[in-house]
């Protein structure tokens, strides 16, 4: 088995979750911390006793085979997009792209590429979410009749203003949707199928005099199979509460709420606990070992079958798009899967 060369752009809060786990991976050698601000790069570089840079670019002249992206959002397409033209492989921290639109453009480069590209979304890769899932998929309690995700967490006026980037459409692309509800909706559209159509609202009700973007969001989603979601999440709460997710169907019901699975049925309610011990932000789930070991998988058996793709991360981006121009037009909003913005 070939030993991966790897480095890692970006030595923000996410980046010790990727080199941890790459650290800890004996056909992979990390050899690369990059960050703009030389000393994050340069403290980066001496825990995990590699080379540091300032200038992603250079990488290109690197011997490299993977790069993790954990930059700012603005960040995620361009410098994507310039790796898999150079054949190296690519694993972007949520969101996909800044937009849909500049989703799509990094797909077309995916395509265009022989190298691989995969998208964060660890909590697919939760043990009670794959329960969840698997029990959806054999119907254990009959179709889907209904879902809901709920997110209320807690960001203060200093979270924006020590990231310059942070509340701003150019460089974050949004607010509470973008990049603290996400996930949430990663796993409402992976457990539910394919939206059809969202009807929704988009407000900014607090620091309003810091942030331009959204604090608070909802919505009504439409699904193919025939039945409705709701979604709310704002980020004007006094705390981070735990996320929920609920799902009823024909024969029972499943709560996902915290580290715990409540699965009702006959009368009977099921618990699962899962193990959720981590040494980073409990929000940010366990599954980023999972996915980057699936990932890494792929690359040297040159399959798909454990990447979460490109194809697969643009769907939260398209019901981001969806959700604020229902907002914006007042009216449901189709979901087409086309190039436009």
């Amino acid at each position: 088995m070939k030993k991966l060369k790897a480095a890692i752009i970006g030595c923000g809060n996410i980046y010790p979750v990727h080199a941890d786990i790459l650290a800890s991976k004996e056909n992979v050698e990390l050899k690369h911390m990059i960050d703009i601000k030389e000393n994050r790069a340069q403290k980066a570089a001496e825990k995990y006793n590699c080379e540091y840079l300032t200038d992603y670019s250079k990488l290109l002249d690197k011997e490299l085979d993977v790069v993790h992206i954990c930059t700012p959002h603005f960040l995620h397409s361009p410098m994507a997009i310039k790796f898999l033209e150079s054949e190296i492989n690519v694993l972007v921290e949520k969101p996909l792209a800044l937009n849909y639109a500049e989703g799509r453009k990094l797909i077309q480069a995916a395509e265009k590429s022989r190298a691989h590209l995969g998208v964060a979304f660890q909590n697919r890769f939760n043990e009670n979410n794959q329960r969840a899932k698997k029990i959806l998929e054999a119907e254990t309690l009959g179709k889907i009749t209904g879902i809901k995700g709920l997110v209320t967490w807690h960001r203060d006026r200093d979270y924006y203003l020590n990231d310059e980037w942070k509340g701003f459409y150019k460089t974050e692309g949004g607010g509470v949707l973008i990049n603290q509800a996400i996930h949430t909706l990663d796993l409402i559209q992976w457990f539910g199928g394919p939206v059809k159509a969202a009807r929704g609202n988009v407000d900014t009700r607090v620091l309003d005099d810091v942030i331009e973007v959204e604090d608070t969001a909802d919505a009504t989603l439409f699904f193919e199979a025939d039945f409705n979601g709701i979604f709310y999440a704002t980020n004007a709460f006094s705390s981070n509460s735990p996320i929920e997710i609920e799902i009823d169907c024909e024969k029972g019901s499943m709560r996902l709420f915290e580290d715990q699975l409540l699965i009702k049925k006959d009368g009977q309610i099921d618990n699962f606990k899962e193990n959720s011990d981590t040494d980073y932000k409990a929000y940010w789930g366990y599954g980023h070992q999972r996915l980057i070991d699936g990932f890494y998988q792929d690359i040297w058996n040159d399959t798909q079958s454990n990447t979460i793709n490109a194809q697969e991360g643009i769907k939260t981006l398209e019901l981001i798009k969806a959700i604020n121009t229902s907002s914006k037009n007042r009216s449901k909003y189709y979901l087409t899967g086309d190039d436009s913005a």
